[in-house]
């Protein structure tokens, strides 16, 4: 017969579980809410930055501007940037990043092309530490809702092996953030810069609301009206002086997108992940109460049939 209190302890560790996971699942969507909001926050200072590019780019022909950031080389050597989170449970999130980086340097090794990682979070250093591969920097210990400082940090390393010629491109893994439940890995060349990839598009971005007691996650497009500079404009600078300052700007921009996307993706998934443990939790908790019912009503019957019995003897 199953110990009824061997049972009843466990239902309390259980409930005891789900109150935990709950709260990691509340406090997941707070932190989404605060990255929702650092996103709209940042988006007045990149709207005028790429309006100022748009312009310059108009003004300019880019293919003949000789800027270090545009400079095409051979590649011999590839610098990889991971982004993972510095913690845990949070579902696939860190390994299915790392999974990606990985196959991206087998791809480089079958290319005869060399490569070096720059890691982001403790996950993906704990990870390449422990195997033989190249590895160039590493930060840890990042805010959870990443800073513009941050960014600037790990962009002037980026910057100084790119320039020095240490790696001939700089290549980023990171996590896009779709919706709570899905993620994605993805890779974007970050170094060097094309004049394709500073034509201004669509961006989205994405509300984090409540329905019906339950999340849910708004896109929303964004179109930014770029305003003309007019054709007699005179600049102070050249405009290639002006271009080789802001392209570093741009570049710390686009690299702490990529962080937000990067933390929203975790965050979302850690909610996802609590959020099922919970609902394991009830599962499990409901099996128990049957279980625990079962056992004490075998129990009661053993117990009015001892009494019968006895009764019966007399």
């Amino acid at each position: 017969m199953p110990n009824l209190k061997a049972i009843r302890d466990r239902i309390s560790s259980v409930k005891n579980t789900k109150k935990i996971t709950e709260a990691m699942r509340l406090v997941a969507a707070a932190k989404v809410r605060r990255a929702q909001e650092q996103v709209n926050s940042t988006r007045p200072f990149a709207d005028s930055l790429a309006e100022v590019l748009y312009n310059l780019k108009d003004r300019l022909r880019f293919e003949d501007v000789d800027l270090p950031l545009f400079e095409q080389r051979e590649v011999s050597k590839v610098a990889l940037l991971v982004i993972t989170g510095d913690r845990g449970l949070c579902g696939g999130y860190n390994a299915n990043v790392i999974r990606r980086a990985e196959q991206r340097a087998k791809e480089l090794q079958k290319e005869g092309v060399e490569y070096t990682y720059v890691l982001i979070g403790r996950k993906a250093v704990q990870h390449f530490r422990r195997r033989n591969v190249p590895i160039n920097k590493t930060f840890v210990n990042l805010e959870q809702i990443p800073t513009a400082a941050e960014a600037s940090s790990v962009a002037d390393e980026l910057l100084s092996l790119f320039l020095s010629e240490t790696v001939d491109r700089v290549e980023l893994v990171y996590t896009k953030f779709v919706s709570l439940i899905s993620s994605r890995p993805v890779i974007q060349t970050l170094l060097p810069l094309t004049p394709q990839g500073l034509e201004v598009k669509d961006d989205e971005i994405f509300r984090l609301t409540t329905r019906g007691g339950e999340f849910n996650v708004e896109r929303e497009k964004v179109s930014s009206e770029m305003q003309t500079f007019p054709r007699d404009t005179i600049f102070e600078q050249d405009p290639v002086q002006i271009l080789d300052s802001l392209l570093p700007l741009y570049l710390n921009n686009q690299l702490l997108r990529s962080l937000q996307e990067a933390a929203a993706s975790e965050l979302a998934a850690r909610m996802t992940a609590m959020n099922n443990a919970s609902d394991n939790a009830t599962e499990l908790m409901k099996d128990l109460t049957l279980s625990y019912n079962k056992a004490r009503q075998a129990a009661i019957t053993q117990e009015i049939l001892e009494v019968v019995s006895g009764a019966e003897a007399l």
